[in-house]
């Protein structure tokens, strides 16, 4: 992801981030708001039902008690104990007693005219049966429901089922399990509570908040208009939103930190490591003496997925600082297996140098990949090259142990840029090494005046006493390689012979010199 991306996107998840959670707070609020609220009028419902079944008891209590009367029906003992039971049930406002249909007298006493009994509209579970509405004679205006049993019946005015203290704001309704409504308080809206009792439950509709509650016999609705909450939503948000304002300011935070750890050099080369966005490029390694290709010395690069290319000295010393070397290291044998595999088996003679990182040299982990990379490819070890910065020789215990580890393996090991580091001649002697690389800056003082001028033909009297081969790197000039050839330095890489070059140019520079690939 190049760095415009990851701006972008670091601002998009910033924003959301930012809106997100405070969202979240008001969203959670309302929530939280509502639920109590619904729990609320579930508790009104609830005592609504409790009301109603209280009062449905007392009645049917008084029922089965005047039924154990033994005296003569609408006697005056009798109209006097329905009497007393009306007083003494609260939720009773007149008991009668019924003959052949008709009723033949009441706790206020006999009764003139004819007055058929209403037929029920249910009958519940203890037997008593129940009828929803009926007029009375005294007072048509006002519906009263009737409770029957075997002769009996009293009248019960259904207000007294939603006798509970509520708010203002609440309404209550009651109604029988087949919908029918019994009673109400505050003025509920029937076509609403008719809905509500179609699908009982809690929600929110056409602007009220609902709870309906199913007894055994009855409904309970309780609703209420939805800004009755706005206080209880207010009061949330005020304790909810600095919670939301810490988590957005922690989430920006962390888009922050997180976008600038993947802008960061280092950021940046984890994610090339992880992508292998490595690739290799091949610098032919010439001898001087018949011009002929001997091999080339890998190069890493690092493509971007834009397609440009970062020098390795912009970003190697910071994977090796990272200790992303390895990985990067790793990637790069992959990577000369793969692209030159069929040209080594075919070119015996060919070698190609890869570089090591100081700790590779140390610690030797380079060794196993590289000889289980060369497994059943038919590449031979000793066309496989390892060379290493004067750095990588400080420690020169584990230097020699590596070095003599690797020629055993059948690799031959370079010391590369020469003279640029720390090496003496007493590193060199102690380190069984197969050839030295010449630093490019001491070539460059070649058939000039430089003050370090005299320098190379030091290296190259070392090298030979040594008895190691001589590659000199950065030739340019005709006149470097007569110097060169003159004291007899074996081989030549630089642009005067071809630039660092893709796998397939490598190969096709291969073809035109001849060698099979």
């Amino acid at each position: 992801m190049d760095r415009s991306r990851i701006i972008v996107t670091a601002v998009v998840l910033a924003l959301l981030g930012a809106i997100v959670p405070i969202a979240a707070m008001f969203h959670f609020s309302w929530v939280l708001a509502v639920q109590e609220e619904h729990e609320r009028l579930e508790l009104f419902a609830n005592r609504a039902i409790a009301r109603a079944s209280i009062s449905l008891k007392d009645a049917a209590g008084a029922l089965r008690e005047i039924d154990r009367f033994t005296g003569d029906r609408c006697s005056v003992d009798h109209i006097a104990r329905m009497r007393r039971l009306t007083i003494n049930t609260r939720s009773i406002e007149e008991m009668g007693y019924f003959e052949n249909g008709l009723l033949k007298c009441t706790s206020w006493g006999p009764t003139e005219g004819s007055v058929a009994q209403a037929a029920p509209d249910f009958t519940a579970a203890d037997g008593v049966a129940v009828t929803a509405r009926i007029r009375p004679l005294a007072n048509q205006d006002h519906p009263l429901m009737a409770l029957q049993y075997k002769r009996h019946n009293v009248l019960i005015d259904p207000l007294r089922f939603v006798d509970i203290v509520v708010d203002p704001d609440v309404q209550l309704a009651l109604a029988t399990n087949t919908g029918v409504l019994l009673s109400a308080l505050n003025g509920p809206d029937p076509a609403r509570i008719g809905k509500i009792i179609a699908d009982p439950g809690k929600g929110l509709d056409d602007g009220h908040l609902f709870a309906a509650v199913r007894g055994t016999d009855w409904i309970a609705v309780a609703t209420e208009p939805e800004s009755q909450i706005v206080d209880s939503v207010r009061r949330r948000q005020l304790l909810l939103l600095p919670l939301g304002a810490f988590i957005a300011a922690f989430i920006i935070g962390m888009v922050v930190w997180l976008s600038r750890r993947r802008l960061s050099p280092l950021g940046e080369l984890q994610i090339a490591v992880r992508k292998h966005e490595f690739i290799v490029h091949y610098q032919p390694i010439v001898a001087l003496r018949t011009g002929n290709c001997v091999g080339a010395e890998a190069l890493v690069r690092w493509r971007r997925p834009d397609g440009s290319l970062v020098r390795p000295d912009l970003f190697v010393p910071l994977a090796e600082e990272s200790g992303l070397i390895a990985a990067i290291t790793d990637q790069i044998i992959a990577l000369v297996v793969l692209d030159l595999k069929k040209l080594l088996v075919a070119n015996r003679s060919l070698h190609i140098a890869i570089n090591l990182s100081p700790a590779d040299v140390r610690t030797a982990r380079v060794l196993p990949v590289i000889e289980k990379a060369l497994q059943h490819t038919g590449i031979q070890p000793r066309q496989i090259w390892l060379e290493a910065t004067e750095r990588g020789f400080v420690d020169v215990g584990s230097a020699r142990s590596t070095v003599i580890r690797a020629r055993e393996l059948g690799h031959a090991v370079a010391i590369d840029d020469f003279g640029t580091g720390y090496s003496s001649l007493s590193h060199l002697e102690g380190l069984p090494l197969d050839a030295l690389k010449i630093d490019k800056s001491f070539i460059d003082t070649i058939a000039t005046d430089s003050a370090t001028s005299s320098v190379t033909p030091h290296i190259i009297d070392m090298a030979k006493t040594l008895k190691l081969k001589i590659i000199a790197e950065g030739v340019e000039t005709q006149a470097q390689v007569d110097y060169l050839m003159e004291r007899d330095v074996d081989y030549g890489q630089g642009w005067l012979f071809a630039k660092p070059m893709p796998a397939a140019e490598f190969m096709a520079y291969c073809r035109r010199a001849g060698l099979p690939a």
